[in-house]
């Protein structure tokens, strides 16, 4: 581990992009990451009053039995609440949220990596928590589970062949 953290300290000194981490931020600086990383956690120890309320309802794998995680890295974007299993990323939007085309945009990237973005308003966790529940529980039942290659397979190709369809 020791060497490990070594490197990162590296990459990090040379802002370039780390070579593993679960394979979080590929194409992302390692410092860009380090400070992305520092967002999601303030994100996570001062979280939005909508994204309590929600989360009240996803920790625990209470939601129809999916993990979720909160403020979750992806590339160089923070996912408000990622279901891993079924690759669902559920975003509150509010006050921040107030650039359409922006988020359309960053839809759209998380989309072409393989996610699938579902969007509720503050106003309608705040307003109508259990339909958002029953509509969020419907997107991840009729989502595949998701069966993506690990990003370092064995030498051997054991995982490569097993991810095959």
């Amino acid at each position: 581990m020791g060497e490990q953290t070594h490197l990162h300290d590296w990459a990090v000194s040379i802002d370039s992009p780390p070579l593993q981490g679960r394979g979080r931020g590929w194409g992302v600086s390692a410092g860009r990451l380090d400070a992305i990383g520092e967002n999601a956690r303030n994100n996570r120890n001062n979280p939005t009053e909508p994204e309590t309320r929600l989360w009240s309802i996803l920790s625990r794998s209470q939601l129809g039995g999916y993990k979720f995680r909160r403020q979750a890295v992806i590339g160089d974007a923070i996912a408000d609440f990622l279901c891993p299993r079924k690759g669902l990323i559920a975003e509150v939007d509010g006050d921040t949220h107030l650039d359409s085309s922006a988020d359309a945009r960053r839809t759209a990237k998380l989309e072409a990596q393989g996610y699938h973005v579902f969007r509720v308003t503050n106003a309608d966790v705040m307003g109508n928590l259990e339909g958002v529940a029953r509509a969020l529980l419907d997107r991840l039942e009729s989502l595949p589970d998701r069966r993506a290659p690990h990003p370092n397979p064995s030498p051997e190709g054991e995982g490569l062949k097993r991810a095959s369809p």
